[in-house]
């Protein structure tokens, strides 16, 4: 066995650590951010919200299982690099095709390895998530240290467009179908629309530049539901999909946003958002639903969130907004509806992820939820 190329991790404040080239060898940047979640390595790597970001796992012991060619969430790994304590000497598992390594190596993903990943994240957790580099080619840590300074932040940043899919496509419902949704690409996991298909739902994926002529165009006499998916990047540096969504909203569309959907949803309704100090990732975060009173254990990706009130509705252009649910550890913002005058729901959103790819199904209600507001909406009309 090869002795392994010595590799560095600098953060922007100065901070070094130097562990084992892991993955492509090279040079890489990106915001550092952790991730707690115990399993699922593969849907993390491949989820398209971690575009320009260098994933810390906390868990100690990763790449055990291999990779596989069924739990990717998207088409490519989009995190910019990859942290880990102790990789798997071997993978196993009966669905395993090649190792973790190997699958960084070949899509070019640089990554380090035999770091203090425990002190990295509570580094993080006191100073917040910062822009950071990985090197297995230079050797001087101030040199390295320069060019993280010189590096894009994620402040600011729009990057929906960066992973969206270039072309619309359909994704079958399952048995009868009974709705059709047209669902705005942003960054979208595979599971979602697979999550609404098993409920007879027709989805249509169209790319983040959708204007209100393609949504409108989807299905015989357009879409029965319209839904935001999750993805990367700052939510006030988007405007396009905002002005979108608010125009659907005007029309009466029925809504369901995740994630970033979430945030742009937030800002269609007229609340700002506001980048958190180091972020909700991971699958085991607590949540209540303020409708039913619930708590659910869910699974999170998002380093903003909406600035809204708590403590009562705020009255905007398309009706009654209100937060539907809260983060139990710091009492974010994880849920938003919007309700007509009478009460009836209009739309909703979630920070979370309900698809759970990795992660609990506490939440996949939510996806029978967005059934009945459409099954509601098509009752109205009748």
């Amino acid at each position: 066995m090869s002795t392994p190329r010595p590799a560095l991790l600098v953060l922007e404040d100065g901070r070094v650590f130097h562990g084992d080239a892991y993955g492509a060898e090279g040079q890489t940047f990106g915001e550092a951010v952790f991730n707690t979640g115990m399993t699922g390595y593969q849907e993390t790597l491949t989820d398209p919200s971690y575009h320009r970001q260098i994933v810390v796992m906390t868990a100690p012991h990763v790449g055990n299982t291999g990779m596989n060619d069924e739990d990717p969430e998207s088409r490519r790994i989009w995190v910019a690099g990859y942290v880990v304590r102790d990789p798997a000497r071997r993978a196993s598992n009966w669905r395993s095709l090649r190792s973790l390594d190997d699958e960084l190596r070949e899509q070019g993903v640089v990554g380090i390895s035999g770091i203090d990943t425990r002190a990295l994240t509570r580094h993080l957790r006191e100073r917040g998530a910062m822009r950071a580099a990985i090197s297995s080619t230079e050797t001087d840590p101030q040199a390295l240290l320069g060019r993280v300074r010189a590096s894009a932040e994620m402040a600011g940043a729009d990057l929906a467009a960066a992973v969206t899919t270039e072309q619309a496509y359909v994704v079958p419902a399952r048995g009868t179908k009974r709705f059709t949704v047209a669902a705005v690409d942003l960054g979208i996991k595979t599971m979602t629309p697979h999550r609404m298909a098993e409920r007879g739902i027709e989805v249509h994926v169209l790319p983040a530049t959708a204007s209100l002529a393609d949504l409108q165009a989807v299905g015989d006499d357009g879409p029965d539901g319209l839904f935001f998916s999750n993805g990367p990047g700052d939510p006030a540096a988007t405007t396009g999909q905002v002005e979108l969504l608010q125009a659907a909203l005007a029309e009466g569309i029925p809504y369901f946003g995740i994630c970033f959907g979430n945030q742009l949803f937030g800002r269609a309704l007229g609340f700002g958002t506001y980048k958190l100090k180091y972020g909700h990732r991971g699958i085991n975060q607590p949540v209540m639903d303020r409708t039913t009173g619930k708590v659910e254990v869910t699974a999170h990706n998002h380093g903003f969130a909406v600035d809204a009130p708590l403590d009562g509705p705020t009255s905007t252009p398309y009706g009654e907004a209100s937060v539907s649910h809260v983060c139990l550890n710091d009492d974010v913002v994880e849920g938003l509806e919007l309700r007509e005058a009478g009460g009836r729901l209009k739309a909703f959103s979630v920070q979370y992820h309900p698809e759970a790819a990795a992660g609990p199904h506490d939440a996949a209600y939510l996806f029978d939820r967005f059934v009945d507001l459409m099954a509601a909406q098509k009752e109205g009309q009748a």
